[in-house]
């Protein structure tokens, strides 16, 4: 028989979490899943482990040369998914035992709903709850057609909380592989676009942090700022294409101001010339140029002692 769901993963390294993520979804009450475990060219440890995990056709890993590109790995797994149900769960997070079994049952009383998510907390390295999800709203999971709330930040959608029908993947397309970052957010506004979302209002998902995450903060500007422009691209909705202008706006400032900052002046000068002529209505975007252009036309010995000053600011 097929499975009902495929469990997708992406892994590089990070064997210390790795294992207990695979725990949590061996411990789930709902068992009628396959694991595709797309490996991103991890270091010999974690090869040996995932080559044991492997159990075909229940456990499936695909070996892949390291491209440090989430959507890449996640597609790689997409493809070879089974399942009605693709779920997303990364090697570094947990699920509680419960989770899948809930998303089913919930998607089964509401078939208008064709994807799915749960509240979540985050967690430490150690698994310790470090925020719960009822200490801020946006880390509850309201359900119906909530793409407006994803743009006004009034929702989040953490990615191993998903659930979704493959024939709506299939339907929309899978991550864009354009993007290094931000990749889920951008599906999460097609998927929002397209149909409304089940909610399970209850923290089922474990989102660790850790410091081994990658990533930097001018390519999460960059990417983001895409995520609006593709959206004002596709969307034929005039309500929210005034709200996607100012996003894209503001989202440049941000871009310019972390050029700036990682002293990459030329490219923040850039940014803020070739935004001005769809941002300058907006005032969120003149606060970022000016922040911008003082730090990028400012002396150098200035920009270092200013670094300086803020690294002895951190705690």
């Amino acid at each position: 028989m097929l499975p009902l769901v495929s469990v997708i993963m992406p892994t590089y390294n990070r064997l210390e979490f790795l294992r207990p993520a695979l725990d949590s979804l061996e411990a789930q009450t709902f068992t009628h899943w396959e694991l595709i475990v797309a490996d991103d060219g991890s270091q010999p440890p974690t090869r040996a482990y995932l080559e044991q995990l492997a159990a075909p056709p229940r456990v499936r890993l695909i070996r892949m040369p390291h491209c440090g590109r989430p959507s890449v790995v996640r597609n790689a797994a997409l493809r070879a998914a089974r399942g009605e149900y693709v779920a997303f769960l990364d090697s570094d997070d947990l699920w509680l035992p419960q989770k899948l079994e809930c998303q089913i049952a919930s998607l089964r009383r509401h078939p208008q709903r064709r994807w799915s998510y749960t509240a979540f907390a985050v967690v430490d390295a150690a698994g310790s709850v470090r925020r719960a999800a009822t200490a801020d709203a946006r880390q509850t999971a309201p359900s119906g057609w909530i793409l407006e709330r994803i743009l006004n930040d009034e929702t989040v959608i953490a990615l191993p909380s998903v659930l979704v029908a493959r024939q709506l993947l299939d339907e929309l397309g899978a991550f864009d592989e354009e993007l290094t970052m931000c990749e889920d957010d951008e599906l999460w506004l097609r998927l929002a676009a397209a149909s409304e979302i089940d909610g399970v209002d209850a923290p089922l998902t474990l989102i660790r942090r850790h410091g081994q995450h990658a990533g930097d903060d001018a390519t999460a500007w960059r990417d983001r700022h895409r995520v609006f422009e593709k959206a004002l691209r596709r969307n034929g909705d005039a309500h929210l294409a005034p709200l996607l202008r100012r996003l894209r706006a503001e989202t440049a400032a941000g871009l310019a101001r972390s050029q700036a900052a990682a002293a990459l002046r030329l490219s923040a000068l850039t940014t803020l010339a070739s935004s001005a002529h769809y941002s300058w209505r907006y005032r969120r975007w003149w606060r970022g140029a000016a922040r911008t252009l003082a730090v990028a036309l400012a002396p150098p010995a200035l920009r270092g002692l200013a670094r300086r000053h803020r690294s002895a600011a951190r705690p």
